[in-house]
């Protein structure tokens, strides 16, 4: 994986200032090219593997707005978490004024605390 250093910009971090690694993403790779090579591994046609990814979207997206922790073996756990701004009085929250959105948080499966998405990885600085 490569990475670059950059200068950590938000003031409101106790880390502003100092000098961390950033991911370099080489590009995005969408659904199309997914779903053609999970046919050709597979050995199925491209439109099998559509319909399986619609369904399977539309069972966790139902799951995970219910509240619902989805795991799916050799992958890992999805949930959904509520970001929301402090109050100092609990009487006081609001959903619509205080809750500022929601992120979907992605834990890869792993054993003993270390996850094999992440084994074996590498990591070379960017040049330039």
């Amino acid at each position: 994986m490569r990475y670059k250093i950059v200068k950590e910009t938000k003031p409101t971090l106790k880390t502003f200032g100092k000098y961390k690694a950033k991911a370099v993403h080489n590009g995005e790779v969408g659904s199309h090219q997914i779903q053609k090579e999970v046919a050709k591994h597979l050995g199925v046609s491209e439109g099998d593997v559509v319909g399986v990814m619609m369904g399977l979207s539309t069972v966790i997206s139902r799951h995970l707005r219910r509240g619902d922790k989805v795991r799916l073996d050799t992958w890992g756990l999805m949930k959904l978490e509520i970001e929301s701004d402090k109050v100092d009085d609990p009487t006081t929250f609001r959903a619509k004024k205080h809750i500022r959105g929601v992120r979907l948080h992605f834990l890869p499966e792993s054993e003993k605390g270390k996850p094999e998405l992440y084994q074996d990885m590498t990591f070379e600085k960017e040049r330039g």
